[in-house]
């Protein structure tokens, strides 16, 4: 069992993985399991101007609004980490990133639409598979901000 499943049975979450092809990105994930876009998530390292690191949860279909995270988290501003340090904080390869048990402590952010969501599916610690959870066990596992982060892809 890998660090993720442990990590979801120790917390007795309702999981379920979803095997796939190889895929890094949310639209790739999407034709290769006919899930729709807007219910596979975005899972995006970021970090803070004050050198905090924080985790932004958005569907796929969505692009992230930079600014709103920043209000969210009470930062100047927000950036994106980039995919090769992504993995190293998260502890899981880009695409892969699911929306809980990260190596390094992250805040969490979840945006609005996603947490409405009874399940969404983020990544699965792999890029070989998707995991489908509840959106309220996100929040309450992560102490999530819930807030608008998003705009139209």
């Amino acid at each position: 069992m890998g660090d993720l499943e442990a990590y979801l049975e120790r917390h007795e979450v309702w999981h379920r993985f979803v095997d796939k092809s190889e895929t890094v990105h949310t639209a790739d994930a999407s034709e290769a399991t006919g899930i729709d876009l807007h219910m596979i998530t975005k899972n995006l390292v970021s970090r803070t101007s004050e050198g905090e690191y924080a985790l932004l949860v958005l569907a796929g279909d969505r692009r992230v609004n930079l600014k709103a995270a920043a209000r969210a988290l009470g930062a100047k501003n927000v950036r994106l980490v980039a995919f090769e340090r992504a993995s190293g904080i998260s502890g899981y390869p880009s695409g892969g990133t699911p929306s809980v048990g990260h190596r390094t402590p992250m805040r969490v952010v979840i945006d609005s639409e996603v947490a409405e969501m009874e399940t969404f599916y983020c990544g699965g610690g792999s890029t070989e598979r998707l995991l489908e959870m509840r959106a309220e066990d996100v929040i309450r596992l992560t102490d999530a901000i819930v807030a608008p982060i998003s705009k139209d892809g």
